[in-house]
């Protein structure tokens, strides 16, 4: 048996840390993640009905009031008095589900209906902070 000597520092492999080249790029999730920093929010998506185009209970949507709405954009509204994450239809006037299992809703002149912003990203949560928890009980 050869042994090879390498000098190893208590469980260090010798490699620099993978987070200091980030460190000197000065990396912010906001200027990744958000075009319109004053008219972005962030929401957090309820239910399944968005699955079909990968966004699942609990993620966060950022939302973009600053983008206009184009035809099968996933966008945020208030439809009836509900925050709805759907896929705008706008050449029928309908809302939109990614699943199978839910109607489209079509938008009719007595419908309460106010467009809120064009989800721009999802975030998938794979373990939930404490507070995230807290405010959707």
């Amino acid at each position: 048996m050869k042994v090879i000597p390498i000098y190893i520092e208590a469980g260090i492999s010798g490699f620099e840390s993978p987070a200091t080249e980030y460190k000197e790029l000065g990396l912010s999730l906001d200027k990744l993640l958000i075009r319109h920093p004053n008219a972005t929010f962030i929401g957090q998506a309820s239910g399944p009905s968005m699955q079909g185009v990968g966004i699942f209970d609990g993620d966060l949507l950022i939302v973009d009031r600053a983008l206009t709405a184009q035809n099968g954009d996933v966008i945020v509204a208030n439809y009836n008095g509900c925050f709805v994450c759907k896929i705008i239809d706008k050449q029928q006037a309908r809302l939109l589900s990614a699943s199978i299992h839910h109607h489209p809703d079509t938008i009719s002149p007595e419908d309460e209906f106010q467009l809120e912003g064009v989800v721009t990203r999802s975030i998938r949560l794979h373990h939930q902070a404490p507070e995230l928890k807290a405010s959707m009980t």
